[in-house]
């Protein structure tokens, strides 16, 4: 974080002030969000009122923000504002605002200090600094495979090798799906937008887990799509409110996690899955399973495209979590039905699939490297977990939803949206329960990631400013 200087030539009120217009280009502060109070914003930056007061009028005056009588300042719309030719970017004030949980995810993406962040959904990088992954790139790459790789696309449906080793995978949970029912993506993320893409025209009904992932509610908004909220519970979502949904609003699909739910950790019910495959096949809805997180679950967890057999189901998930974010590999399995007009979608939108990742990754697998990998990353993950929720406890937060896995939902008495500004001032980055509402609902919760939880330093700050919050 850079200070306010009392030694620079530019007067505090100023420096205060843009820097709040950073916050809003890199959109850490979003549309409709409320500005720190008089007081507060005065107490935190360790200036006057009146310097606040002076940042605040400018800020009015350039139409970033709005004074609300009684109620603050707030930030407005950026089709709204009207910055000077020397505060504006070419092309960026007049586009359209942001949804509102992809400006969060931006935000959770900007590194606010070398400290650990608990907003954010990776492992740290060198829990997954490991010698196999650029070894097995290496020999791939002193292959023939390269120079094939290298002058042509590759195959449409991704690396026939890497697909033959994911379905004996698959095999070994249960769901049976020939490679030919495979596709290759660019993570799981492009998995789940191809799906999308090719099922949904705007206006058409999703249902999606309530609290759920920020970038799928960001990503369906964007396709004009209607949301329909299912609230997730312990054995899995709300089956009163998926019929309800399904009676009233005919929805084309329901996306759902069901091993390691993301931010909660719940695992789906036997008895829940069994009924909620019989909900879609009653009500003719795709159950879209993202299985992001399956990796770090055991193998019999329970999972709806497995009970179904990829009838009404699809069956998404990715190795970008457990390897390294940047290895983008990702893969569907689908309805043989459906399987051609997915790889259409994937076509028109990449062409192909990176085919010496996909041939590294085939090799990974079929030497058991990544097997041992995530053995360890595991053990690591129930170290710190451990320590994580002992030290959460001790400083007054409440866990919401039994701690397992990579995160814990907490409740920490707070407004966590307000909470998340001021500790971004001392260099983290928190994941605010509002992140994970299609309506950006204000709460007391907030989604750690219990790999970057493990000191007492964080704590005792979130303490400290929760403290001042009450």
């Amino acid at each position: 974080m850079t200070l306010l200087s009392r030694e620079s030539t530019q007067p505090l009120s100023e420096q205060l002030a843009q820097r709040f217009v950073a916050r809003m280009r890199d959109q850490l502060l979003i549309s409709g969000a409320r500005l720190p109070s008089v007081r507060q914003c005065a107490q935190t930056h360790g200036v006057s009122a009146s310097t606040v007061v002076a940042a605040y009028d400018w800020l009015v005056a350039q139409g970033w923000v709005e004074a609300r009588p009684n109620r603050g300042f707030f930030v407005r719309d950026r089709v709204q504002r009207l910055p000077p030719s020397n505060t504006a970017r070419l092309g960026t004030e007049a586009s359209p605002p942001p949804v509102n949980a992809a400006s969060l995810i931006r935000g959770m993406f900007h590194n606010a200090s070398a400290e650990p962040q608990p907003g954010m959904g990776v492992f740290p990088p060198d829990w997954l600094d490991a010698d196999f992954l650029p070894a097995a790139l290496r020999k791939v790459v002193a292959s023939p495979a390269l120079r094939e790789a290298s002058l042509r696309y590759g195959e449409p449906q991704g690396d026939s090798g890497l697909r033959e080793v994911l379905s004996g995978k698959l095999a070994s949970l249960g769901l049976h799906a020939a490679p030919g029912q495979l596709i290759t993506t660019v993570g799981a993320t492009h998995a789940l937008d191809i799906i999308s893409r090719t099922l949904l025209r705007p206006g058409d009904c999703v249902m999606v887990e309530e609290p759920g992932w920020a970038i799928e509610f960001a990503r369906l908004q964007n396709l004009g799509v209607r949301i329909l909220p299912v609230p997730r519970l312990e054995s899995g979502p709300d089956l009163e409110v998926v019929e309800r949904y399904a009676q009233l609003h005919a929805p084309k699909m329901m996306v759902s996690v069901s091993v390691l739910h993301n931010p909660t950790g719940y695992g789906l019910s036997l008895p829940c899955a069994h009924q909620l495959v019989n909900l879609a096949h009653r009500y003719n809805f795709y159950m879209v399973e993202d299985d992001t997180y399956g990796h770090m679950a055991p193998a019999h967890a329970v999972r709806l495209s497995v009970l179904d057999g990829l009838q009404k189901t699809i069956y998404v998930s990715g190795y970008a979590k457990i390897l390294a974010p940047s290895w983008r590999v990702g893969y569907l399995a689908a309805p043989a039905d459906l399987k051609e007009a997915f790889l259409d979608t994937k076509l028109l939108s990449t062409l192909t699939t990176p085919v010496l990742f996909e041939k590294a990754l085939a090799l990974c697998l079929e030497q058991g490297s990544i097997w041992r990998h995530t053995e360890r990353l595991l053990q690591l993950l129930d170290a710190a977990r451990g320590r994580s929720v002992k030290l959460a406890l001790a400083y007054g937060c409440r866990f919401v939803a039994p701690p397992q896995g990579l995160f814990g939902w907490v409740d920490v008495g707070v407004d966590t949206d307000a909470l998340a500004l001021r500790m971004h001032d001392i260099g983290y980055l928190l994941a605010p329960g509002s992140l994970f509402h299609a309506d950006r609902r204000p709460g007391s919760f907030m989604r750690i990631n219990f790999a970057c939880t493990q000191e007492d330093k964080f704590w005792r700050a979130l303490a400290s400013l929760r403290a001042e919050m009450l």
